[in-house]
């Protein structure tokens, strides 16, 4: 609920996440709670941006977009790696935050969503004097030609809140690489981190506008995207976030005939064959399904295994799992009760259509709180809401298969494609599939969540479209321009 003074902290001080426009930490009367999931109660507010502050935003980045688009490339390295360094510096500080926010266990912000932003802000840095462009020979006798990669412009970025050092990075870093300006609309859920993001940013020496950040309660949230969509200045769009969301992020850019880029969901398939390494299938599959609470885009939802080796494997994992029921301290934390509640009732919808919940088991009723306990689910029946939707919580549901085919069948039906993974001893049969698999990255004998700044990332079907990271993904913040002249 939007809230008219900051949370008090125990030590009787008041804070307050302030937006980031044109340089300078701007606070407002006008502002939200941020609920963390660890008390489910506030744990500090945040200025809400209103359809003004968005227009002033963008302007903001239109202006600056004059000056720094004619930045030499090693001025923006500099201030890149700079920020990496000083988000590298302040890590526990800003693990702190996540884990605050949206109850991540501090190592996994500490020392892998922390770490990988700063991998990509280098690998960003040092792409930049890469890009060029080229002089193909035209047919024209006397004529000549060049091709030009130039930035767009003012670039809107629409960040979620389940990894934000890493999303806030690759959004804002590649726009500001390759000559654009940008505006960040925050989650929600996590604007502290967010803001964190735009102060290594200007400590790094970032030119005031060039990096804009704003957030705002959901109910706000349609009136401001929309507002920024359709301001002349901002040239594309790059989202991250649910295939519910980004349906209506993209009809708004169709309608203002805006490029975007999407990163959406995913219904994640861990295909385990019978000539497999069991003991790290099974690691991969408990990682790729429980880290960070199960909530990261390229979770294994389900895992299909094959039925000569499936009562092993099961009783493997059963057993690793044992631990994680011992108490709620233990527990990983759901990002609200609202999660939790939905995932709860994902649950009751799969027993009651006939599934069975091989672990825990037997439970005396839920945990308290935001906490989860990490849940393993067998016979799940087509159309239940989860053969369908993706979990987004530390919940996998697993199918047994007879053949290869089947496998491929069932990994592919879903109307997703991010990543999957297979795992097999056998390395031709693992690149054979890999071929047949319908998604945007296959991990051969490794786990479904794998985010490197080297490998372009993004997928298929209703998984979204375009890349990040890496060469394709800065060729997304670049457009092309042909120029022809007579010698």
């Amino acid at each position: 609920m939007p809230s008219s003074e900051g949370t008090r902290g125990s030590d009787g001080t008041t804070y307050t996440v302030p937006l980031w426009l044109n340089g300078i930490e701007e606070s407002r009367s006008d502002t939200f709670d941020v609920i963390s999931p660890s008390t489910n109660s506030p744990c500090w507010t945040a200025a809400i941006a209103n359809a003004s502050d968005a227009i002033s935003a963008v302007e903001s980045a239109a202006s600056a977009f004059k000056i720094w688009s004619l930045s030499k490339p090693a001025a923006r390295a500099t201030i890149l790696l700079k920020a990496a360094d000083i988000m590298e510096a302040n890590a526990a500080e800003y693990a702190g935050y996540m884990a605050t926010e949206m109850g991540a266990e501090a190592r996994v912000a500490q020392f892998f969503i922390l770490p990988l932003a700063i991998q990509m802000l280098r690998d960003i840095a040092g792409r930049i004097a890469s890009v060029v462009g080229s002089v193909p020979v035209v047919a024209q006798e006397g004529q000549s030609a060049m091709v030009w990669k130039e930035p767009y412009g003012v670039i809107l970025g629409i960040v979620p809140w389940n990894a934000p050092y890493v999303f806030g990075v690759r959004s804002a870093a590649t726009a500001i690489a390759t000559g654009n300006t940008t505006v960040l609309k925050a989650s929600e859920l996590t604007p502290r981190c967010y803001w964190a993001v735009g102060k290594a940013f200007h400590e790094a020496g970032l030119p005031a506008g060039v990096l804009n950040i704003i957030a705002c309660p959901p109910s706000d949230a349609a009136e401001i995207v929309t507002t920024m969509i359709g301001h002349p200045a901002i040239r594309k769009i790059n989202f991250t976030g649910s295939a519910e969301t980004g349906r209506k992020v993209a009809r708004a850019c169709g309608q203002n005939l805006k490029p975007c880029l999407m990163e959406l969901g995913g219904k994640n398939s861990a295909i385990v064959l019978e000539d497999a390494d069991l003991e790290k299938a099974v690691e991969a599959c408990i990682a790729g399904s429980f880290l960070n609470a199960g909530q990261i885009c390229m979770g294994t939802d389900r895992i299909i295994v094959q039925s000569a080796i499936a009562p092993k494997f099961l009783e493997i994992i059963k057993e690793r799992l044992a631990g994680a029921a011992s108490g709620p301290q233990s527990l990983p934390q759901v990002v609200n009760m609202a999660s939790k509640t939905r995932l709860d009732n994902i649950l009751a919808d799969a027993v009651e259509k006939g599934a069975q919940i091989i672990f825990p088991g037997n439970v005396n009723g839920s945990p308290p709180g935001t906490a989860f306990i990490p849940t393993v689910v067998g016979n799940v029946q087509i159309g239940s809401k989860l053969w369908e939707e993706e979990c987004f919580g530390p919940m996998v549901n697993y199918v047994i298969v007879e053949s290869e085919a089947e496998a491929v069948k069932i990994a592919n039906e879903t109307g997703y494609g991010l990543s999957a993974a297979v795992f097999t001893h056998d390395l031709r049969k693992g690149f054979r599939i890999a071929r047949m698999l319908e998604s945007g990255a296959v991990h051969i004998n490794s786990m479904t969540i794998h985010d490197e700044p080297v490998l372009p990332f993004g997928g298929v079907k209703n998984s979204g479209w375009g890349r990040f990271n890496a060469e394709q993904g800065m060729e997304e913040f670049l457009t092309t321009k042909s120029v022809t002249w007579d010698d």
